[in-house]
């Protein structure tokens, strides 16, 4: 059984939220906070009474958009203790995920909350909580980033997407069975999956090599194709892409 604390500044969500995870069988207890200061009060006091005080908490259910200390705030606290909580983000905003979940987020629950999918994140939250003897910290897989897409989050395998196009401070992932848009720069991703094997080619385009099929020389201008699609090489970085695909292993 879950110990929960749900955290809005919006009375009527806050009051939703708590109906809800009332009346989920997996809950346990379920306590209410109206900021995140409050609620950072809570849970300072559930560690100090230990795992199995009277005030503990197992898993917050966090609103991002609140006065003074907001939802990533506080998860950025959380992440500094020895035996923070878990963390299920429940906002009406989809532009942080990516944040959420670098924040080892359990899950991100958008607003208005379905029944169905808050169930969901509590099936994930039990589970967690149940594959350890203590308040575990879940680590984001690098293999994935998560992704956002109707209030359903899904997770795209870093090694199927071929190439990113930046826009602005998004960046769509493209794979070979779509693509999808997040918000994270090109920049962040270039230096996260160097050592994956993604190099920059232009200043708006970040291509797995390994996804590359062929390098084109025409006149002058450079360009590669990756899968049925041709992205132009911008001239400073052709001549270390031209190196690295020499370098590149063979089958």
């Amino acid at each position: 059984m879950l110990r929960a604390l749900a955290v809005d500044d919006e009375r009527p969500s806050l009051e939703e939220l708590l109906y809800l995870l009332n009346a989920d069988p997996r809950i346990g207890s379920v306590q209410g906070a109206g900021d995140a200061t409050e609620a950072l009060r809570r849970i300072n006091r559930a560690l100090e009474s230990g795992p199995h005080g009277p005030e503990a908490v197992d898993v917050v259910f966090l609103d991002i958009h609140m006065p003074g200390l907001d939802g990533l705030d506080l998860a950025r606290l959380l992440t500094g203790f020895a035996r923070p909580p878990l963390i299920v983000f429940v906002t009406a905003h989809e532009d942080f995920a990516v944040q959420a979940f670098d924040l080892k987020a359990v899950d991100y629950v958008l607003k208005p909350v379905r029944k169905e999918r808050l169930a969901e994140a509590v099936r994930r939250a039990a589970e967690l909580r149940g594959t350890t003897a203590r308040f575990p910290v879940h680590e984001p897989d690098p293999d994935q980033l998560p992704v956002e897409l109707g209030g359903v989050t899904r997770f795209v395998a870093v090694d199927d997407i071929t190439h990113v196009e930046a826009h602005g401070d998004y960046a769509r992932l493209h794979t070979g069975r779509g693509s999808h848009l997040v918000r994270i720069p090109l920049s962040t991703l270039e230096e996260r999956w160097r050592s994956r094997g993604f190099v920059r080619i232009h200043r708006r385009h970040l291509v797995a090599l390994r996804h590359i099929g062929e390098l084109r020389l025409d006149a002058g201008t450079v360009s590669v194709r990756v899968g049925t699609e041709e992205l132009q090489v911008s001239r400073r970085h052709a001549r270390e892409l031209r190196d690295l695909l020499m370098r590149r292993p063979t089958s």
